[in-house]
């Protein structure tokens, strides 16, 4: 039979560092030869933005897209190529409203997961909208903050619904502070969201495909020592939840490559953000967990292409609301209906014996790259790029030994 040839695409704004790494491994895995006979091979390429024919056909079979969640001509490109030629996406376009926070808390609160108490306030300045004054006037009514406030409870959170990268979020102790910050968000729609004071740990998970890496992460140190390579910071049980969370929203909303935050306190855990269309992967954040995200990548992107995965666009929520809404099912028992309902989207039975069967060389090949020259000269690129001359010695120090540390631990 005649080979196939796959084309994945990188939709990319300023990073450099994980598409270099990603170029590099996709390049070293080789030919794979499915059930058929037929062999796959599989390449990458920058995607490029220009005008578009809608009617034109692409040449790529996935998309990473780093982009299309701000830079709306390549998110139109995106949305015509998933419906008119069935390319894979990571992520869907078609749920991006929700990647603003509210839609995921909504979500989240439907299906019976433990968000914290949420309220969205209006604008406190006008819109810029020659429309505005008459609908405020008639249709908007008066309310008090500081009720708002008192039923949610303080200590809270004021922050953007469609926020990102923690801009503009306060946290809220008294009435002072809930007005200061109230009028510093001008035209920003903002939540009002209780804390989970004194919690025990905060948890991010990154999940690529049916692939999740729960870490550690300390949002107040500097983001280069955020998180904390600790393999033992969560009892299985709550770990396991945090897992399941993280997929069932994936699932859910057709994200495959997606970043959740999650407090935990005793037993239980409250997801205050689970919408992340950009998820942070550089070299210079993860360190320690960067290769494993790489491995996670390259395995669910060759896994798309080579099977023939379908883009599902539609989203079946009557699925998951049925088990939401169904009085004989404990928590417990509805988290585990969910994680198969995950496990049915993201195929993960039979992407582990894929992985299993042509997967298998992905970690020691990743070990050796991540020990070599090549990757050595990325890391110091990067460092370089980054941080001021007097700061490059410490920081190549400080990653390359937590990259030695991983080396060691994993080879």
């Amino acid at each position: 039979m005649a080979d196939v040839e796959h084309t994945i695409g990188l939709l990319l704004g300023t990073e450099d560092d994980w598409p270099r790494a990603y170029e590099a491994l996709l390049r070293r895995v080789g030919a794979i030869t499915d059930g058929t006979g037929r062999t796959h091979r599989i390449r990458s390429v920058r995607v490029t933005i220009e005008p578009f024919n809608l009617r034109a056909s692409p040449r790529h079979d996935l998309i990473i897209d780093r982009l299309a969640y701000w830079y709306y001509h390549p998110r139109e490109w995106l949305k015509k190529v998933a419906l008119m030629n069935d390319v894979y996406l990571l992520n869907s376009p078609f749920t991006f409203q929700s990647m603003e926070k509210h839609a995921a808390y909504c979500a989240m609160m439907r299906l019976g997961l433990k968000v914290p108490e949420t309220v969205l306030v209006p604008f406190k300045n006008p819109l810029d909208n020659s429309r505005y004054a008459y609908t405020s006037a008639r249709y908007n009514q008066p309310f008090n903050l500081d009720a708002l406030a008192a039923a949610v409870g303080y200590p809270m959170f004021m922050k953007p619904y469609d926020g990102g990268a923690w801009v503009g979020v306060s946290k809220i102790r008294n009435p002072a502070e809930l007005h200061a910050a109230y009028d510093a968000s001008g035209e920003r729609l903002m939540h009002l969201q209780a804390a989970v004071e004194d919690y025990d740990v905060f948890a991010r998970s990154l999940t690529i495909g049916p692939e999740t890496m729960v870490m550690k992460f300390r949002p107040d140190l500097p983001m280069h020592e955020r998180y904390a390579v600790d393999h033992n910071f969560l009892g299985a049980a709550v770990g396991e939840e945090v897992v399941t969370i993280s997929r069932l929203v994936n699932a859910f909303f057709r994200w495959e490559f997606n970043s959740c935050e999650s407090l935990v306190k005793g037993d239980d855990v409250h997801p205050i953000d689970y919408a992340n269309a950009c998820p942070d992967v550089a070299v210079t954040s993860l360190h320690y967990y960067f290769p494993w995200a790489m491995a996670a990548l390259l395995r669910w992107t060759v896994y798309c292409v080579v099977t023939g995965r379908r883009p599902r666009l539609d989203m079946d929520t009557s699925a998951y609301f049925a088990v939401a809404d169904d009085p004989d099912l404990s928590y417990a028992e509805k988290l585990g209906c969910y994680r198969r309902l995950a496990d049915d989207y993201f195929e993960t039975a039979r992407y582990e014996e894929f992985c299993e069967k042509h997967l298998s060389h992905v970690d020691e090949m990743v070990h050796e790259w991540v020990g070599s020259p090549e990757f050595r000269s990325l890391l110091g690129e990067t460092v370089r790029a980054m941080y001021p001359p007097h700061e490059h010695e410490r920081f190549l120090g400080h990653f390359g030994g937590l990259i030695d540390a991983w080396l060691r631990e994993n080879g």
